[in-house]
This record gives structure tokens, C-alpha cells and sequence, in this order.
């Protein structure tokens, strides 16, 4: 479906409303879940990453935005800062996991807690019209468009089940024992209207009680002949404290030599199917067929594709749909499908073995991807952030996302990016919200004027004001209107709205 934009290439879409609800998979609401849809024929990357960044998402060739201020569960789209994330204790867990496994071949036993199992929101994605597709827009004489690629089966939908425990800021400190017994000792009946002791000194961590007396050590031990030029050690101011462990170096973190297990991520392109896709196919497929029928009750019988892309200034893989395969000991036991687009690496779906399903592998791979984007940016400079699909902060299950920081949610009314920790508070009070706080702030890539949107047209690439022209019947003008106000500007001039 996504390929890079060239002389010869077009976004062509057909558009559905959506007026009519379908069945939530997050709160069970039968005709709650409201979104706009389109049936994507063939799509740049750069028209993608712009929808995305407009709020809409990719289940296949189908493509949908959900109807925020209707829809039951609203979707915000979320995006993680890539180069300035730090994993949390929870994703430390989780790589001190897999490292665990991998060198002394421990499995967890039981689900990985803390992951919400994909079952529990397996019918919250779009449904797709019954009538899609209903043009089968013809490819062979079609001037400017070039034919559609073979497409292989694989998986959808984005949906990342990740999300261990709570999350680092959450944590309650442990106090040091000294002063635990201190209090104990000059605990009493508090008094009204007082809360802690003033004349107590605050609490402090036991480590860095120890740090000062070792200091004071240091300090107070006499200096012999050859020692005179030492000089005292001082306490480090905090500029000076140390930067933390980078997420590479827990991923990469040394294993002993006789690991009874090898794990290795390979980056294979889903299609045009490079050979070591072909290769491996079937196994892949074997795994994904697994997982559907494991955790979501459900064969897999949807398809996806992707289009070989490559820019001057891209990353060396170029941009399109790939798979990242989670080889262990030689064997597919994850595949993770992410799109790689101009500046983001967009997760698409996971799916793995059941047998593993206590490792988090949602975690590892959401971690591994983070990982992967930052390599991208050192390729592709604007390449720096990681889309993770919608937070949907009216689903507890679903906010594990949010803890993937720092990170970004895209305002549904003026699509500016704002950071979660400013959302948070306005999604507990309501669960539809505009995040930004200037109120004379608005769209600004609407298109002003519907006439410029581009249409396909008995094959023919026109501007809907030419169009509407040649046309004979009940104006549309509305529904394009609808449609150019969803997409933006950009999109609408440059992608092909076909009308029969």
C-alpha cells in the first residue's frame, strides 16, 4: 500500500462517511465507536505520515479517524520523543527479563503481568464497510498511476500490548532504616492541627547516609608522606552526576558465551518480498496463524502490503512496511510490522508464539523499535520519533502507552502536538478534550477553497472544480468538503479522491 511519491505516483482513496456506530472493543459498547474511513488503493508515504499526523490510522488498505467528540472511546494519537527516552524501571523489568531467559533459559511461567492480553480489545479497530472497494478502479490504462504490486498475506492491525506495572514516577520511595527506627522511636499522639515534626530533620536515602560517612572517612583519615597531594574527596553537585544507561546498553547488554539461547531481530521487507521474506514465509505465517487463533479467537483473514521506497536522504532500508522477525535460537517466535515513514517509525501490529506469551514481548519489541528509530536518525536526520497508534486513556488497559515518555498527543481540533504530562489532567475530567490552550487557535492546514482538491475521474487527475463541471447529477460538494476538512490541505491537493 505505502510507496514514495514520484512522478508517476498517487495517493488514490475512496471515502466513507461513517455515520453509523459499531461495537467498541474497549468498553463493550455496541454502537458506540464512531470513526471516518477511507479505502486506500495505493499510498505515498508522505501522504501517510501526514494523515497520521492529522489523527488517522492504517488497518491494511483501509484507513480510519475516529469521530473524537462522538465516538465512545476516543483515540488520541500518540508519539514518543525517541532520541530523549529513558526506559523506566517497568522496562528495565522487562529487558532484565528477556536477558534472564536468554542466558540461563528461564521462561516465566504464567502471562507476563501487567500486559493486557489483545483479546480483551480485539473488536476496538474499525470495521470496514461492507461496500468497500465497490469501484474496482481500474489500473491497466490509467495515465498517470502506476500498477499496484502483488500483495502477501500478514498481519493488520495496529494494536502493541505492552504496559509492565506501574510507571517510575509512580513509584513510593522506600525510606532508609535509621530513619524508620527514628520515627518509631519519637512516635506519639499527633497533635491537631500540626503535621510533621519541625524539629526533625527530613528523611534521607540510606545510600546516601552511607555515601557522607564514607566521605567524612575519607576526610578525617591522615595523610601519609605520599599522599600529600591528595586532595579530600567532595561531594558531586548534581550537573556532575552521571548521565543514565542509554536503552542500547540494556538491550545489548553482554551475555555469557554459553547461553543455552540466542535471540536475534532481523529487518525484512514484506513487500515487493525480499528474498529472506520469501525465506521465511511460511514460518512466519505459521506463527502469526498461532497467535490469532491463541489470544485473539480468530484465523487471520485480512492482508496487508507495502511498497518498495527509497530517498536520497532516507534511511538505507528506505521507507514503506517491513517486519521485524524475533528470531530465537534460529526460529520466528514474534514478527513486529512497523512502517517506515519520513519522520517517524509507525508500529503497526505484533503478533508472536503463545508459548512466549510470558516474556512481554509487547514491551521488548515496543523497546526494540524505540531502539531502531534512534538508528534510523542517524541515517535520516528527521527521522526521530516513534508512533505507538492511539492512547486511549478511557481504557486502563490501554495507557501503558503513556508510559513510553517523552511523548507527545495530537490535539483533535488544531492537530498540534502536546506533552502528555498536560493531557493527562484534562482526560481525567473528561474523556474528549482539546489540548490546546490557546482558544484562537484552529486548523491550520484546512483547505480553504474545495475546488482545488485533486479527484480521479474517468481516469483522469483533475481538480474538483473541473470536476464538479463534468459531472452530471446531485452535487457531492458536501461529502468533498467533509472529506478535504479530514485529510488537510496538503493531503487533499495532492491525493486522488476517486468519484465514479
Amino acid at each position: 500500500m505505502l510507496k514514495m511519491a514520484g512522478n508517476k505516483s498517487y495517493t488514490i482513496v475512496e471515502y466513507f462517511g461513517g455515520d453509523s456506530g459499531y461495537r467498541c472493543g474497549y468498553c463493550k459498547n455496541d454502537e458506540g465507536n464512531f470513526s471516518h474511513g477511507m479505502w486506500s488503493h495505493t499510498m505515498t508515504v508522505q501522504d501517510y505520515q501526514d494523515l497520521i499526523d492529522r489523527g488517522w490510522r492504517r488497518s491494511g488498505k483501509y484507513v480510519y479517524k475516529p469521530k473524537m467528540n462522538k465516538t465512545c472511546c476516543p483515540q488520541y494519537t500518540i508519539r514518543c520523543h525517541a532520541l530523549k527516552f529513558q526506559p523506566s524501571k517497568s522496562h528495565k523489568k522487562v529487558l532484565k527479563k528477556i536477558s534472564k531467559f536468554i542466558s540461563k533459559g528461564e521462561l516465566p511461567k504464567g502471562p507476563a503481568e501487567g500486559e493486557p492480553m489483545d483479546s480483551v480489545c480485539d473488536q476496538a479497530g474499525p470495521r470496514e464497510p461492507s461496500n468497500a472497494c465497490p469501484s474496482q478502479v481500474q489500473r491497466a490504462a490509467i495515465t498517470d498511476i502506476q500498477k499496484e504490486l502483488p500483495e502477501c498475506p500478514a498481519a493488520t492491525e495496529a494494536r502493541k500490548e505492552a504496559g509492565d506495572g506501574a510507571p517510575a514516577d509512580s513509584v513510593t520511595p522506600r525510606k532508609d532504616p535509621e530513619s524508620v527506627a527514628g520515627e518509631r522511636a519519637t512516635a506519639g499522639a499527633p497533635r491537631a492541627g500540626m503535621g510533621a515534626d519541625p524539629g526533625r530533620p527530613p528523611c534521607r536515602k540510606a545510600k546516601d547516609l552511607r555515601k557522607e560517612r564514607r566521605l567524612q572517612k575519607e576526610q578525617n583519615r591522615p595523610q601519609s608522606e605520599g599522599d600529600a597531594s591528595i586532595v579530600s574527596p567532595t561531594p558531586p553537585n548534581p550537573a556532575q552526576t552521571t548521565q543514565p544507561k542509554p536503552l542500547e546498553d540494556f538491550i545489548n547488554e553482554s551475555l555469557p558465551d554459553n547461553s543455552p539461547h540466542r535471540l536475534e531481530v532481523r529487518l525484512v521487507r514484506s513487500n515487493p518480498p525480499s528474498p529472506q521474506f520469501k525465506a521465511s514465509f511460511d514460518a512466519s505465517y505459521q506463527v502469526y496463524k498461532l497467535y490469532q487463533m491463541a489470544i485473539h479467537k480468530d484465523p487471520p483473514d485480512k492482508p496487508s502490503e507495502s511498497q518498495a521506497e527509497h530517498s536520497p536522504d532516507g534511511p538505507e532500508a528506505g521507507y514503506g512496511s517491513f517486519h521485524q522477525q524475533y528470531l530465537l535460537d534460529g526460529r520466528i517466535v514474534a514478527v513486529g510490522v512497523i512502517d517506515i515513514l519520513p519522520t517517524c517509525v509507525s508500529s503497526v501490529y505484533l503478533y508472536y508464539h503463545p508459548d512466549f506469551a510470558s516474556l512481554s514481548l509487547g514491551s521488548y519489541s515496543a523497546l526494540r523499535e524505540i531502539a531502531f528509530t534512534r538508528q534510523l536518525q542517524k541515517q535520516s536526520p528527521k527521522l526521530s520519533f516513534y508512533y505507538l497508534g492511539f492512547y486511549i486513556h478511557s481504557c486502563p488497559k490501554m495507557r501503558y502507552k503513556g508510559q513510553y515518555r517523552p511523548s507527545d498527543l495530537l490535539c483533535p481540533e488544531t492537530y498540534a502536538w502536546v506533552s502528555i504530562e498536560q493531557c493527562i489532567p484534562q482526560l481525567e475530567n473528561s474523556r474528549y478534550a482539546r489540548f490546546n490552550q490557546d482558544p484562537e487557535a484552529g486548523d491550520a492546514r484546512v483547505l480553504k477553497e474545495v475546488g482545488r482538491a485533486l479527484v480521479l475521474y474517468r481516469r483522469a487527475v483533475m481538480p474538483y472544480a473541473a470536476y464538479s463541471r463534468k459531472r452530471k447529477g446531485s452535487s457531492d460538494e458536501a461529502e468533498v468538503q467533509q472529506y478535504a476538512d479530514l485529510v488537510g490541505q496538503d493531503c487533499a491537493e495532492r491525493i486522488l479522491l476517486y468519484r465514479a
